[in-house]
Order: structure tokens, then C-alpha cells, then sequence
């Protein structure tokens, strides 16, 4: 018998004999045969697919460190922590003409509910209401917290007309009717907190409304975000100051929005978004729906209304994300500068010996392609702050313009165009997704926004030492200003007070070729007190550090633009010009050529 009990050879001598002679196989079922490599698992627990799907994703643990002990830590458990959310983003959406905020759940409207921590809030009254409860407190309203890139990507793809994925792995997407900015429709609630501090009247970008007028929005815009089966919500920070910064809600609609903003603000840390507490500013981003024109103060169906008293902003009628980016710039504008704080509309960056450049321009002038020097480290594309340590970024990420973008010019922003990128408003291959850059068939304002760390050389925490070259940046229409200029104090606060450049077309709604126009600041559509209160901290600030001033053209030179009498030539924003003057000593520009360098 074979050693394993299964079967035998008979021999010749007394065994059974088969066919031709041969041994008769014998048979014996006294055990069980082995297997060999056993790979069989025990069955999964999962009854159907959708409990094996949730068996896919591994649950993330609370990650709050216990910084004074166990008996500090169980003061609040994670299912009170969790319901302290709720009642703060339920408390961020109540309707003020009700008694109660909505009903609010986290999760997918399209996954089931049970089990989830759920919270549903009273508010102070601000008005009589007329009616104590209306449908959209019946119905939970699901909210999709600070979700990652790959989730919002989900949202945005399944749920979202016109999203797609390109083939370096950014989200495609499309702002709708309106693709710029639209400040003619911005407005500022002018009341006893504002009245004495904001710059008003002529030439002013703060356009007045009253208290009344600002509600009546937020109303609309809450009642448009109740009314949803769900809403995104992002709690982020602004600037990169530990000491100066400031929390931010987001309330929107669109996962396009919530992914725009997590890459533009700084994003928190799990221990971080867990106490994140009370925002210290909300947008309720309603864009999809739009104002009533019939509204005191409207003057189309889009309307950004900021109320600095409250600290909101309201969102009606685009769908722009960077309405958003600048409406919180505008907010630090007149935040910062109660601190004592400089609030700068400005590119930054650092060199390897530390040297600090800030690059003041409006959008389309060059300050994120200059700003973006793989010879130096990146603090930021777009705003910052100079504070009594040194400059800081207010954001968390960068909003670059990709029209006509190529690799060999701006390999920086080409490369970090990938997953977690979005990408607004551009036309690509239907069969390849590969997106031409060049195709203006949407806008001319095509952008890219993406986290600030995609820049290979981003200084992280995007904070760094005192400035040493304040460069101010002109888009020249005409062909009048000479390529670099070293400006005297006095000249830099001229320049950066009239603030001479062109709308770059598509930066605003309706601008299609680049038209002259004098922006106090670099950055008038954003700023909220008088320019000379800006400049006077400039110079303050220039004059302490001994930072040196320069005008740089980066518009057209050999005449004016679409002149067919004379050979115009644009002349694009040129980083090796740049990264050469700001390394260069005062005392070797003193030494260079009048005619390259205009006192």
C-alpha cells in the first residue's frame, strides 16, 4: 500500500492481475486525501455586495494626541466631537427666519444613513419669522465634509455635467455661463462697522449695500443649499502665520468648488480639523442659482455680497471659482492691516542665500510664471503678508493661467498639472483627454489650480525672511515703459500707488484684448481701505528692511499692441531676465547700461 493510504500496486505473485500483465491498481477510502497548497480562506462576513464594499475602505481613527492625559482626553469622547461639527456647520446654515438650523447628516445622500450622528440646532432670532419651519427641516440635508481629492473626483465625475479626467490625471471642468470675475457685482455691506474704515466713493472698489439687502441673499443662497439632497463643506485656514491665521468655512454646492478650495486654502491636519471649532469667516457659495434682480442694489442675476461684521460671504449667480480666492483676499485686505499686518496682492519667492523677492501685478501679468523659478524656492504665487518677522502666504496653493502653457516655457506649472489638479474651462481630445492649451474655444482665461507642494522647489511652510527686491510688475499696452527700471522709494510708492498695467483678456468678464487702466495697489478690485494707507505700509516696511524698488515690463516693447504701422513684438514674462536682476547687487545694476536699466 502507498504510503499516503490512497491506493496500491499489486505484484505478480498473488495479487490481481489487470490487462497485458500489469498490476492491478487496488483502492482504499480509509482516508480523507490531502491537498496540496491549500489556499481556501474562511468565507467573507459580508451578506451583500454593498456591506462588501464597505469592507473595502478602512475606517480612519481619531488621531487627536493626548497632550494632558487620559483624563483630559475623555472629556469629550469622538461621538460628541463629531456631533459639536454638526451643530456648528447646522448653526453655519440656519435660515434666520426660522427657529432651527437644518437637519445635517455626513455622508453620501447615496449610501444608507443608519447609525450616523445627525444634529439639528436653534439659533437666535433675528427676525419675526412668518413661518416656524419649512420643508428643507424636514429632510436631512447630507453634508460632505472635507472630502479628499479621490472622493471629490467621484462626486464630480458620477454627479457634475462637463467634469472630466485629462490624461495627466487633472479634473476637467467648466465654470458655466460666467469664466472671470465679475466685480462689478461685488458688494460690501456699508454699516457702523465699515462706514469710517473702508474706502467708499469714486474710483473705489467697494460698492455699497445695507444689512437688510445682504440678508435678504443670504437667505436666498442658504435656501438654495438646504434644499439639496447634499452640500460640500470645507473648514481650511488662511496664511501660513501660525499667529495670523485665519479659519475659513466654505458651504457650496459643486464638487469642483470644494476641490478648488482645497487646494487654494491651507489644508488642516487630522488633529487640527478635529478641534477646528467656530470659523472665523463662512462662504455660502450658492452660484448655481441666481440673485433676484429685483433685489435693492442688483444689477444683474450675479451677486458677491461680503458683510465684514458678520464675517460671510454670499455667492449667487456664477459659478467662478476664483470669486471665492479673491473675495477671501479681500477680506484679509482688511483684516490684516488692523494687525498691523501688510496684506500684498503679490508673487514671492526666495533665493538659496535667502533673499526674499515679492512680484507685485494683477492676474495675467506674470507674477505666478516669475514666481515660479526653479532657481528659487516658491513662498507663493499670488497673496501674501509682511509682518514684523518676515512675509507669509496667505494660501495654500496656486491659480496659474494656462493659456498657450507649454513645457518648455513653464515646466514648473506643466508638471504640476496632474491628479488633484483642476483645470477650468480648457478644451481637450475627446479620445485622448490631452488638453490643448492653446484652444481658446471656452475662454481665454483658462486656469489651473493645484496645491502649492506640486512645485517641486515650494518652500514648505510657505513663510520666509524680510524682502530685499520689491518688483512691480506692468503689462504695457503701448510699448512706453522701458524692460527694467530701478525705482528710487519715492518712485516705487508712485508706481505702486497709480498701479499702470492692462487687463489681460479674460481675467474679467468681458474683456477680450488687453486694455490700459491704473490699478491702486496692483490689485484695486481687492483691496478695502484707502491705497495710501497700503503704501504708506509699504514704505514703512521697504524703508526698515532696506528692500530696493524696480518697474519690469512684461507687456509689449517696439510699440503698442496690434499696432500693424510698426513691428510690435509682445514680450512674455521671462524668467532668466528676472532671476538675473534680483541676484545682481545694487552696485552692479548702478554699473550696467543706461539703456537697459532707466533710472
Amino acid at each position: 500500500m502507498a504510503e499516503n493510504g490512497e491506493f496500491s500496486f499489486a505484484n505478480n505473485e498473488g495479487g490481481a492481475v489487470g490487462r497485458n500483465g500489469l498490476s492491478k491498481i487496488q483502492t482504499n477510502k480509509n482516508k480523507a486525501p490531502e491537498v496540496c497548497h491549500d489556499d481556501s480562506t474562511a468565507p467573507i462576513k459580508a451578506q451583500t455586495i454593498d456591506e462588501l464594499h464597505s469592507l473595502q475602505k478602512k475606517r480612519s481613527a481619531p488621531t487627536t494626541p493626548i497632550s494632558n492625559g487620559p483624563a483630559a482626553f475623555a472629556t469629550i469622547s469622538e461621538e460628541d466631537r463629531s456631533k459639536q461639527q454638526l451643530q456648528s456647520i447646522s448653526a453655519s446654515l440656519a435660515s434666520l427666519t426660522r427657529e432651527t438650523g437644518p437637519k445635517v447628516v455626513k455622508g453620501d445622500p447615496a449610501r444608507k444613513t443608519e447609525g450616523q450622528t445627525t444634529a439639528h440646532v436653534s439659533h437666535a432670532q433675528h427676525y419675526t419669522p412668518t413661518l416656524n419651519i419649512s420643508d428643507s427641516a424636514l429632510k436631512f440635508t447630507h453634508i460632505l465634509y472635507n472630502l479628499s481629492p479621490a472622493e471629490l473626483y467621484e462626486q464630480a465625475i458620477k454627479y457634475e455635467k462637463g467634469s472630466f479626467i485629462t490624461s495627466t490625471g487633472a479634473i476637467a471642468t467648466l465654470s458655466g455661463a460666467k469664466t472671470g470675475r465679475a466685480p462689478r457685482d461685488k458688494r460690501v455691506v456699508k454699516d457702523e462697522t465699515t462706514e469710517d474704515d473702508l474706502w467708499w466713493g469714486k474710483g473705489s472698489p467697494n460698492i455699497e449695500m445695507d444689512e437688510h439687502t445682504f440678508l435678504v441673499n443670504r437667505e436666498r443662497a442658504v435656501d438654495y443649499l438646504n434644499s439639496l439632497d447634499k452640500v460640500f463643506v470645507n473648514d481650511q485656514f488662511l496664511n501660513w502665520d501660525p499667529e495670523n491665521r485665519i479659519k475659513v468655512r466654505i458651504v457650496s454646492a459643486r464638487a469642483y468648488h470644494s476641490l478648488f478650495m482645497h487646494n487654494m486654502c491651507i489644508r488642516p491636519t487630522p488633529e487640527e480639523l478635529e478641534n477646528f471649532g467656530t470659523p472665523d469667516f463662512t462662504i455660502y457659495n450658492a452660484g448655481q442659482f441666481p440673485c433676484n434682480r429685483y433685489t435693492h442694489y442688483m444689477t444683474s442675476s450675479t451677486s458677491i455680497d461680503l458683510n465684514l461684521a458678520r464675517r460671510e460671504m454670499v455667492i449667487l449667480g456664477t459659478q467662478y471659482a476664483g470669486e471665492m480666492k479673491k473675495g477671501l483676499f479681500s477680506v484679509m485686505h482688511y483684516l490684516m492691516p488692523k494687525r498691523r499686518i501688510l496684506s500684498l496682492h503679490s508673487g514671492c519667492n526666495m533665493g538659496k542665500e535667502g533673499d526674499v523677492a515679492l512680484f507685485f501685478g494683477l492676474s495675467g501679468t506674470g507674477k505666478t510664471t516669475l514666481s515660479t523659478d526653479h532657481n528659487r524656492y516658491l513662498i507663493g504665487d499670488d497673496e501674501h503678508c509682511w509682518t514684523e518677522t518676515g512675509v507669509s502666504n496667505i494660501e495654500g496653493g496656486c491659480y496659474a493661467k494656462c493659456i498657450d502653457l507649454s513645457r518648455e516655457k513653464e515646466p514648473d506649472i506643466w508638471n504640476a498639472i496632474k491628479f488633484g489638479t483642476v483645470l477650468e474651462n480648457v478644451v481637450f481630445d475627446e479620445h485622448t483627454r490631452e488638453v490643448d492649451y492653446s484652444d481658446k474655444s471656452v475662454t481665454e482665461n483658462t486656469r489651473a489650480s493645484y496645491p502649492i507642494e506640486y512645485i517641486p522647489n515650494a518652500k514648505i511652510p510657505c513663510v520666509g525672511p524680510h524682502p530685499k527686491n520689491v518688483i512691480l510688475l506692468a503689462c504695457d499696452a503701448f510699448g512706453v515703459l522701458p524692460p527694467v527700471s530701478k525705482l528710487s522709494l519715492a518712485q516705487t510708492m508712485y508706481h505702486f500707488i497709480s498701479g499702470y498695467t492692462a487687463l489681460v483678456a479674460g481675467t474679467e468678464d468681458g474683456i477680450k484684448e488687453p486694455t490700459a487702466t491704473f490699478s491702486a495697489c496692483f490689485g484695486a478690485a481687492f483691496i478695502m481701505l484707502h491705497p495710501t494707507r497700503y503704501a504708506a505700509m509699504l514704505a514703512e516696511k521697504m524703508q526698515k528692511h532696506g528692500a530696493t524698488g524696480w518697474l519690469v515690463n512684461t507687456g509689449w516693447s517696439g510699440g503698442r499692441y496690434a499696432n500693424k504701422n510698426t513691428q510690435s513684438t509682445y514680450m512674455p514674462c521671462n524668467q532668466i531676465t528676472v532671476s538675473l536682476l534680483i541676484s545682481l547687487s545694487v552696485s552692479s545694476l548702478a554699473a550696467m547700461d543706461q539703456e537697459a536699466v532707466s533710472n
